[in-house]
């Protein structure tokens, strides 16, 4: 036993070296790249980029500098004016475009899943809540996976930046607090985060064990907890957007019992498609007898997204085919489209709303950015829609 202890304690903590090492060279680049205290900032928008987010033409922008001297947050010597988000959200107010929801239409609360990782779960998630907020709704959006990979995202680094999670909010013991104190800021006017770090995966290991224990109706009822910590802040935002962990967990059906609509994100190609058929299975397996003893499902629809498509790949239009055949209603109509501007941009942690345009092959960016517009804007028509909008 002697000889075979030693190894295994060097196997173990190379591991944690390791982990370390990344942390740190993770740390330095972020500092690299958002001098000089390592929070992201974000660029301002031309004036065409501008006008397409408000939803108006140039010209009128043009029109509102003059008339009402609304003035660019930036115009260089050669007369190209550029706008900050703060600016465009300060024109919607000036030109009664703000979309915020009224006293009457419900809290929009979507959940991105899928069990399997890599189907563009996270990748979703993010530019969603940024379209939104673009848009000028006012979004919070959840990274309610462990792997905190939405959260680094949005430049946060859990195990250096000691931010809770959503678990503070959940948790079934004396120290549970309020949704309010997890909440964190963006470099997104409009939009707030409540981060992940590893801790939510206690959650996971207390709920059957609160089920069983001294306050078992406590437990038994844990479906309810993100419905009543997203109660505290109802009137704060227009649309909550829940990333959930790649597997069908208690995390996974807290945040589906308090979602209005579901995102089910998948890659068209047969390891995922059939895997997508296992995780329906368990889905349908779960939540039927969770609706039989009571539990109110509040989904008012579910939409399968096809995710890093690539149009000339003939057995991806095959299984895109197959599947609009099978799924007629249930179906977004555009897909997102693999692209190399989605992944050079997620190098350094940005994401396609965030990054220049003049930093890519103008094509290429165009391309990927018409697809994640046209997603994004066929999922707001369809909160629209529950809005009775």
């Amino acid at each position: 036993m002697t000889g075979t202890a030693a190894p295994k304690l060097n196997f173990i903590g190379r591991i944690l070296d390791h982990s370390g090492e990344i942390s740190t060279t993770l740390d330095m680049l972020r500092t690299q790249r958002f001098p000089p205290n390592a929070q992201k900032t974000l660029r301002e928008f031309g004036l065409t980029e501008a006008a397409t987010i408000l939803g108006v033409s140039g010209s009128y922008l043009k029109k509102l500098e003059r008339d009402k001297g609304v003035k660019p947050t930036t115009v260089t010597p050669a007369g190209r004016r550029s706008y900050s988000l703060e600016k465009i959200h300060e024109l919607r107010e000036i030109t009664n475009r703000v979309p915020h929801r009224k006293l009457h239409e419900k809290l929009q609360v979507i959940a991105a899943v899928n069990f399997k990782g890599g189907s563009g779960k996270t990748t979703t998630a993010a530019h969603l809540a940024q379209y939104l907020a673009l848009k000028g709704h006012r979004v919070l959006v959840i990274d309610l996976d462990p792997q905190a990979s939405l959260t680094s995202m949005y430049g946060i680094q859990p195990e250096l930046d000691n931010k809770p999670s959503l678990y503070e909010a959940l948790r079934f013991d004396d120290q549970r607090c309020s949704i309010k104190d997890v909440i964190q800021p963006t470099n997104f006017p409009n939009l707030d985060i409540v981060p992940a770090n590893l801790e939510l995966q206690e959650y996971e290991y207390e709920t059957p064990l609160a089920m069983h224990g001294p306050n078992s109706k406590e437990g038994k009822l844990f479906w309810t907890r993100i419905i009543t910590a997203l109660n505290e802040i109802d009137s704060r935002y227009d649309i909550v957007v829940i990333d959930c962990p790649p597997q069908l967990g208690y995390l996974t059906l807290t945040a589906l019992t308090a979602a209005t609509a579901a995102l089910i994100t998948i890659h068209p190609q047969m390891m995922d498609v059939m895997s997508m058929a296992q995780f329906l299975a368990m889905l349908g397996g779960i939540l039927g007898p969770l609706e039989k003893v009571g539990v109110p499902l509040r989904l008012e629809w579910f939409r399968y997204l096809i995710t890093r498509y690539e149009p000339t790949d003939i057995p991806q239009q095959q299984m895109v085919g197959l599947m609009q055949a099978m799924f007629t209603e249930d179906m977004l109509k555009h897909q997102m489209v693999k692209s190399t501007a989605v992944s050079d941009a997620g190098l350094t942690k940005q994401t396609l709303y965030e990054v220049e345009r003049g930093q890519f092959t103008p094509q290429t960016y165009d391309r990927a950015r018409e697809a994640l517009d046209a997603v994004n804007d066929e999922i707001l028509q369809l909160i629209n829609k529950a809005w009775g909008r």
